[in-house]
């Protein structure tokens, strides 16, 4: 019997395959069958009248990419459509380690072919997903072996190298915010001593005009009156403020006042410092990654006994 091997091609290299030339006597059928470890399906193209296998890649080709590759071999193929055994169609985004499970039937125009299925052995999904389990272990102990120490290392000198820099950037500014911290930390105490030299004056005024010039019954209502302003005064500061009046935040808002107000004479950027130490404490937190004793495959150090 005479046979000619042609091999075809197309334009998208998604499943490899080849036809042969078969007589017109012979009966053409679709046959599922495996060829190098993977999946081979032959197919008879009706107008050329010739045998085509397929090499199929079950888990990364479809049943549309299959059907367009028949299509690409045989121009006069107007219709390809594949039905379950139930004669239900099956969709185009079905993936060809599915479908070769079971069996179904190829319509090629007007001819309908049975097929077989086929045993994918280690081509199902759960060794698939185990083999690339494997895979992707093997991947990243080897990344570990060749290239985790030597990234480790370049990125620890890039690490260092940049924040030498920032704290070269960030030393005449540092000088500036340690002044301008000093001036707000001598104002926002001056502030605080300035209300306990006000409540010793009063105290003492009051008991001059109590035991020397006046008597109690005069004075009485002179303190209760001084005692609601300044009950009105810590309320009023709550109005502006949105704070109560606890002396420790009261100092900390002073010392804010004063420390803006001096960087806005100094043309102090804050916010540039702020960026500035925040990228310090990044690099920092990095590096301390980078020297963990995990990270570099070093036994690490136990803790020691509060009883040695």
């Amino acid at each position: 019997m005479l046979r000619r091997s042609v091999f075809c091609s197309f334009q998208k290299p998604i499943i490899q395959h080849f036809c042969n030339v078969v007589p017109s006597q012979d009966k053409l059928s679709v046959s599922l069958s495996t060829r190098n470890g993977l999946p081979e399906i032959s197919v008879p193209l009706p107008s050329k009248h010739i045998l085509c296998k397929f090499i199929l890649k079950p888990t990364s080709n479809t049943v549309s990419d299959f059907l367009r590759n028949i299509r690409n071999e045989d121009k006069g193929i107007e219709r390809a459509v594949i039905y379950n055994s139930e004669k239900v169609q099956i969709a185009g985004s079905t993936l060809l380690g599915d479908l070769i499970r079971d069996d179904f039937m190829l319509r090629l125009n007007d001819d309908t072919y049975v097929v077989s299925a086929l045993d994918l052995g280690p081509f199902d999904n759960e060794n698939m997903e185990k083999a690339y389990s494997q895979l992707k272990s093997i991947v990243y102990q080897m990344y570990t072996t060749f290239n985790a120490e030597e990234f480790a290392l370049e990125r620890e000198k890039k690490l260092l190298n940049e924040l030498e820099n920032i704290k070269e950037e960030l030393e005449p500014i540092e000088q500036m915010r340690k002044t301008l911290a000093a001036k707000a930390e001598r104002r926002s105490s001056l502030v605080m001593w300035g209300g306990c030299a006000y409540m010793a004056l009063q105290f003492g005024l009051f008991a001059r005009l109590t035991w020397w010039e006046y008597s109690w019954d005069i004075m009485e209502p002179v303190t209760y009156f001084a005692g609601y302003a300044t009950a009105m005064v810590a309320y009023g500061y709550y109005l502006v403020t949105r704070q109560e009046y606890i002396l420790p935040d009261v100092k900390d808002r002073s010392y804010l006042i004063g420390f803006y107000k001096g960087a806005k004479q100094t043309q102090f950027d804050v916010i540039k410092y702020n960026q500035l130490m925040d990228r310090i404490a990044q690099i920092e937190m990095d590096l301390k990654r980078l020297r963990d004793p995990l990270a570099l495959h070093l036994p690490i150090t136990p803790p020691k006994s509060p009883y040695n």
